[in-house]
């Protein structure tokens, strides 16, 4: 937390002048901050009375870290079905499992779940953690968290990977809160340090431009959430063979501080641009939300889906869950149309590993050009609609 003093503070504006977010500005005899604040510091040690300090967080390192061993994966089920990011989960998670000399655990809550443990051992696991009750059918955060909180107690797995997902960001930061250990959101890139075996943790920090590499040196599990689609599933291998355990939760266990009256898929749930295999987007360059009518036709041609960048939904062009880039979704898909999009980074690491990017933009010297594999120049008003004439002419 940022502490500024005010009787020290003169109201100099220095430290207004040198953050960059726009986080502290002098109002009256002294400054004051808002939430935009990333604790970096810059104010501190710009601010020449000495008004301004941040706290420190004192650090508990456990006693005894070499007690920790292995690592653990968290699978997400919805509505019964295993969520496509446990796979990429576990391809990573074998490659540090096997850099570390360790075994790869997996944890499975719900209910009638078991048809899914000889596809998990396929896909690396050692272990499957089958944990199945009634209670669990529904996601309930404070279940599910008291019940992994117990398993990596009993356990002590070294690494703990979940998805960063509705369901991971929401239940493994209570996790981490009730073992008190570290927590790394959002990852897209995971390594092992080999001269002490720490886990590195790298994810986009200051609106993604810049890259920071985390660690957790003093406490353990090492936790973190990793972005969809930014891992490799690791080919899955019939062959492999593993340990299946059940545990039983008790009755404590399962009760709940909340009771879920009806769980409701709304139409938003039911796009996931995450798992097709050819997307057209849509950016700012399309003017107004009419411009998606034309995706939606070149989309239908190509068999696609439809996507956006920030700036089309932030002006409400298009729903949220269209959403690709460093604040939306990130895509893999075999062909990425990107229309009328600058291609800035934020928006870049979100679609980057696409097979094939065809950009259609007026301006040639727009950034999308760099990660495209064809582009084309002109009016998309007018190139979209030759292009699905085209592609609906020699369907014909």
């Amino acid at each position: 937390m940022l502490r500024i003093d005010q009787e020290k503070c003169t109201a100099c504006g220095i430290c207004e002048g040198s953050c960059a977010f726009g986080a502290i500005a002098v109002q009256g005899e002294y400054a004051v901050v808002n939430e935009q604040c990333r604790l970096c510091g810059s104010c501190v040690e710009n601010c020449p009375s000495g008004a301004l300090s941040l706290d420190k967080v004192e650090s508990h390192p456990q006693e005894d870290l070499s007690a920790y061993h292995g690592i653990m994966v968290f699978a997400e089920c919805r509505h019964g079905i295993l969520a496509p990011v446990t796979h990429e989960l576990l391809g990573i998670g074998r490659k540090l499992a096997d850099q570390r000399g360790a075994g790869l655990a997996v944890v499975v809550l719900g209910e009638g779940l078991d048809r899914y443990a000889p596809a998990l051992i396929a896909s690396g696991a050692d272990t499957v953690l089958l944990v199945q009750h009634k209670a669990l059918a529904q996601f309930q955060e404070d279940i599910y968290a008291r019940l992994l909180a117990r398993i990596i107690r009993e356990r002590k797995p070294e690494v703990v990977l979940a998805g960063a997902t509705a369901i991971g960001c929401s239940v493994v930061p209570y996790v981490a809160t009730l073992l008190g250990t570290g927590l790394t959101a959002d990852c897209t890139g995971l390594s092992i340090r080999e001269e002490d075996g720490l886990l590195l943790q790298t994810r986009p920090a200051f609106g993604g431009n810049i890259m920071a590499t985390i660690e957790c040196p003093n406490t353990r599990p090492q936790m973190a959430t990793v972005r969809p689609k930014v891992m490799t599933p690791a080919e899955p291998d019939p062959s492999r063979k593993g340990e299946v355990l059940q545990i039983v939760p008790t009755d404590d266990e399962v009760q709940s501080a909340a009771t879920v009256l009806e769980s409701v898929q709304s139409a938003g749930d039911q796009v996931n641009i995450q798992e097709v295999e050819a997307l057209v987007a849509g950016g700012r360059g399309l003017g107004s939300e009419k411009g998606f009518a034309l995706l939606r036709e070149l989309a239908d041609e190509l068999n696609a889906s439809v996507a956006a960048s920030r700036a089309a939904v932030d002006a409400g062009w298009i729903p949220y869950p269209h959403q690709v880039g460093q604040t939306g979704k990130t895509v893999c898909p075999k062909l990425y149309v990107a229309c009328g999009i600058s291609g800035a980074v934020q928006h870049t690491v979100g679609m980057q590993s696409s097979k094939v990017v065809v950009a259609i933009n007026r301006d040639p010297e727009a950034p999308i050009f760099n990660v495209a594999s064809y582009g084309l120049v002109g009016d998309l008003y007018e190139i979209i609609p030759e292009l699905t004439r085209q592609l609906r002419e020699a369907k014909q």
